[in-house]
C-alpha cells in the first residue's frame, strides 16, 4: 500500500488558543493511537491525563508512555482524541483512532484522507401505529 504523511494542528482542549503545527505524522492505521512529540504537547499546556498506559510494539515489546486529550486538525477533518506523549526516539504517527474520529480513510493510490461516508445510525425504527400511539398517549 505504501505510506505517507500529513501535517496537522493539534489544539489544548481547554485552551484553544494554544496550538501547534505538527509535520509529516506518519499515517499508521496499524496503530490505534495517535503519537505526538511530548515536547509539543507540554508546549502547548496538554495535560498527563493516563500515566504509564502499557503499549505493544509491532516487534512485541511492551512499553509504556503517558496520555493525554486534544484536538487533532489535518486537512479538512478534526476531532477530539487521547494522544501518546511520544518520547523522542519514538515516530510520530497519526493513528486508526484518530482516523475513525475523522470519519476519514486512507486512499492508497492518491496516499491521502479521504472521507469515509456517511455515519451509519440506528433510525427511528418505530411502525406509523407506534408514532401515532406516541402522539395521543
Amino acid at each position: 500500500m505504501g505510506t505517507f504523511r500529513v501535517g496537522a494542528k493539534i489544539e489544548n482542549i481547554v485552551d484553544r488558543s494554544k496550538s501547534a503545527l505538527v509535520e509529516k505524522l506518519l499515517v499508521d492505521t496499524g496503530s490505534d493511537y495517535t503519537w505526538l512529540p511530548a515536547k509539543v504537547l507540554e508546549k502547548i499546556g496538554v495535560k498527563r491525563e493516563k500515566k504509564d498506559v502499557t503499549l505493544t510494539m509491532a516487534n512485541g515489546q511492551q512499553i509504556t508512555r503517558n496520555v493525554g486529550f486534544v484536538i487533532i486538525r489535518a486537512d479538512k477533518f478534526f476531532t477530539v482524541d487521547e494522544v501518546i506523549f511520544a518520547e523522542p526516539d519514538d515516530l510520530a504517527l497519526l493513528g486508526a483512532r484518530t482516523l475513525e474520529g475523522f470519519n476519514a480513510r486512507v486512499d492508497p493510490k492518491q496516499k491521502k484522507l479521504v472521507a469515509a461516508g456517511p455515519l451509519v445510525a440506528a433510525g427511528n425504527l418505530l411502525s406509523s401505529q407506534e408514532h401515532e400511539f406516541r402522539r395521543n398517549a
